[in-house]
């Protein structure tokens, strides 16, 4: 380890003061679990979408270990590519997103997530979702 605490997801990073939402782990069914078609790298996309508003915030990596720790805890967990670790959305930045609904593709190699955001957003830029740039219209990036 490279000398950084790691915390369990569910810690808070930073005080909420308002309401938090209720944590709502989903069925764990194996069955399920085997229909999922990992890639060579062992990993599957996962779209994480709002649920109450159909907005697609973002898009992550999981592998298996992260796509049970969703399913288990009900807090949305990745596979970071770059540092070769778990991690569980908002644990730093407090922008924590919370399963609510879980599907997976005809074909098995992509996962769709319905989660209550908490926080600023998905958007690592502070922006509520990722996709927040539309081709044809050359604005501010930020």
């Amino acid at each position: 380890m490279s000398g950084r605490s790691k915390s369990f997801c569910g810690a808070s990073a930073r005080p909420y003061d308002g309401v938090m939402p209720a944590v709502t782990p989903l069925p764990v069914d194996e069955a399920d679990l085997a229909e999922i078609r990992f890639d060579d790298a062992g990993l599957v996309p996962a779209i994480i979408q709002e649920d109450g508003t159909g907005d697609v915030l973002m898009m992550g990596w999981m592998n298996a270990e992260s796509l049970r720790r969703t399913l288990e805890t009900g807090r949305v967990w990745f596979w970071s590519r770059s540092r070769q670790e778990l991690w569980c959305k908002g644990e730093t930045s407090g922008d924590r997103q919370y399963v609510r609904r879980g599907w997976y593709d005809c074909d098995g190699d992509v996962v769709l997530f319905a989660v209550e955001q908490e926080g600023r957003g998905a958007c690592h830029t502070g922006n509520h979702t990722c996709f927040y740039r539309e081709f044809g219209h050359a604005t501010d990036q930020s």
